[in-house]
């Protein structure tokens, strides 16, 4: 790949690769807790949380990077004490992840709801009498039966966080070898004369990564299926 693709190219599917895994790993168990909630949860302030997890999805995305910029930029608090303990976020490759996982979220979120609104409750109620602990319901009973939904939110997220364009151009800018991953890369080569043939080779990258992504995801959903099913 990197006889095929420049050096300029190659620094962003890097990045886009490492924004994206990072996005996911450290999103998926924040999606998995807000999808027991609103699967399992009878509290009030659900609704809300229902309506705010899912407004990534419906906001524009630029208005998603500038919330987060007033949130986590140079001059806003948090932003200050995130730099102070060695953790900036703007117009690093961290925001990026930080963007990238808030866009992703909801994808994640919806799909593992499914999963778990589909697992049958009865199981982990037998799993309890018999003397189980929550923790081991939840890794012998819970996870197994919804594991196909939680791949399909983890590959999901991938995907979503590999596209990310809006919010992670508004909050960390595109600053080569920093912050440029796979769409803004092609955004500024469409925006330079004879950037025609990067652009198109990153996209094919990505049309790539995402085929592949999905293909996996295939593959560890008919596994799961297949040992639940005692194959």
């Amino acid at each position: 790949m990197t006889g095929w693709l420049g050096p300029e190219e190659w620094d962003a599917v890097r990045l886009s690769l490492r924004v994206a895994i990072v996005a996911t790993l450290l999103t998926l168990p924040v999606a998995y807790a807000l999808a027991h909630a609103l699967a399992r949860g009878r509290f009030r302030g659900r609704a809300a949380l229902n309506i705010a997890v899912h407004l990534p999805l419906v906001l524009p995305p630029v208005v998603t990077g500038y919330l987060l910029l007033l949130a986590f930029g140079p001059t806003a608090p948090m932003g200050r004490a995130l730099e102070a303990v060695g953790l900036p976020l703007a117009f690093r490759w961290t925001g990026a992840a930080l963007a990238a996982g808030i866009m992703a979220l909801p994808l994640m979120v919806r799909a593992i709801r499914l999963a778990l609104e589909t697992v049958d409750t009865r199981l982990e109620a037998a799993a309890a009498t018999l003397g189980a602990s929550p923790a081991r319901i939840f890794a012998t009973v819970t996870l197994p039966l919804a594991a196909p939904g939680v791949l399909a939110g983890a590959v999901l997220g991938f995907a979503k966080a590999i596209g990310e364009f809006g919010a992670t151009i508004t909050f960390v800018s595109n600053i080569p070898g920093e912050t440029r991953t796979l769409p803004t890369a092609i955004y500024t080569f469409l925006q330079v004369p004879g950037g025609d043939a990067s652009a198109l080779r990153l996209t094919a990258v990505a049309v790539a990564i995402a085929a592949l992504a999905l293909v996996l995801s295939e593959v560890w959903a008919a596994r799961a299926l297949k040992r639940l099913r005692g194959q």
